[in-house]
């Protein structure tokens, strides 16, 4: 039996990296910024770095560095990236029986253009992953588990999302969503059946706003209205600014530890995932927390999203953590 089974994307991540990747301004750019590059011109990276990534392989990498029995269901090309990826997940000790592959697109890959200790531009190509269908998942064998945990979906995966919430509740198996634009952005009486379904929802603080339909600066209006979506636990991330979390009776707070940034990728993987590792091992929201903000701080140290994370005998520093009624405003714990 294993104790988690992880679902989303594969891809091969490429990393560029070069002083010569020139930041310019502009209202073009959704941000105000962008990377100019010489049209016609061939321009040297001063280095390179190639991994795996995806929000479904990067929780795998969590639990299984967290001692945890985990495979990851997914789908990946019939081609030397889909094979790099399955590789590098067997050496994790990430069970691969529930990889499939296809001929029909490329594995998904992102090509991420980086300036040395700057911001990255992700160049994204969305290929074989969006095609895992129904028909593709061994449900016999998949329902061996105590634990699902459902990175975001798009393409073909995102229809999926209720049939494995469904099947979860079934079969008493457990359920983490991490859920995309594309499944949050579904028919709302789809999407209010999925989300009475789940155990643990993890969230941005974007996307929480968007599926409370409320500004993310209202924190506690959000909670009130996600709380009566999902009888589970809810989490938003807020990057930098910490995380807040609730269990429908407190709110938890803590702030990042603050740790310098290499790169960000893959660091809400590394929460969500860090922070079921945590409830799977002691059921306690503040040692989940904890170990969720260590994992993602260690995390975002390294190139790559699996290279900064916690191993399950690290030591590793416990942010303070502060406990709210979620009726009152009174402070009722810290640890």
């Amino acid at each position: 039996m294993f104790d988690i089974i992880t679902f989303g994307s594969a891809t091969q991540d490429i990393y560029l990296i070069s002083k010569k990747f020139l930041p310019v301004s502009g209202r073009a750019f959704a941000t105000g910024k962008g990377i100019c590059l010489s049209l016609g011109s061939k321009i040297d990276a001063e280095d390179a770095f190639f991994t795996s990534g995806g929000g479904g392989t990067n929780t795998a990498a969590t639990f299984a560095n967290q001692g945890f029995k985990v495979a990851y269901c997914g789908m990946v090309g019939e081609d030397k990236f889909g094979d790099l990826i399955t590789g590098e997940l067997n050496k994790m000790n990430i069970n691969t029986d529930f990889v499939r592959k296809t001929g029909k697109k490329p594995t998904n890959i992102a090509v991420l253009l980086m300036q040395p200790d700057k911001d990255r531009t992700i160049l994204v190509y969305r290929g074989a992953s969006d095609l895992l269908e129904k028909k593709d998942i061994p449900w016999d064998k998949i329902k061996n588990t105590k634990w699902f945990y459902l990175a975001p979906f798009a393409g073909n995966l995102t229809g999926l999302t209720e049939t494995l919430v469904s099947f979860a509740q079934k079969n008493g198996i457990k359920v983490a969503l991490n859920p995309g634009y594309n499944q949050l952005t579904l028919s709302q009486p789809v999407l209010q059946r999925i989300l009475k379904r789940i155990d643990i929802l993890i969230l941005n603080r974007e996307e929480a706003s968007l599926l409370a339909k409320i500004p993310y600066q209202k924190e506690r209006e959000i909670f009130k209205k996600i709380d009566e979506l999902t009888p589970g636990i809810a989490i938003m991330t807020k990057g930098a600014d910490g995380v807040t979390v609730s269990d429908g009776k407190h709110l938890y707070r803590a702030k990042s530890l603050g740790m310098k940034l290499v790169d960000g990728t893959g660091a809400g993987d590394a929460f969500g995932a860090g922070f079921v590792s945590g409830m799977i091992r002691k059921n306690d929201v503040i040692y989940a927390i904890q170990l969720a903000m260590a994992n993602s701080n260690y995390a975002i140290t390294k190139l790559g999203a699996k290279e900064g994370l916690l191993r399950r005998n690290q030591t590793w520093p416990k942010i303070k953590v502060s406990v709210e009624n979620c009726l009152t405003n009174n402070l009722c714990q810290l640890k």
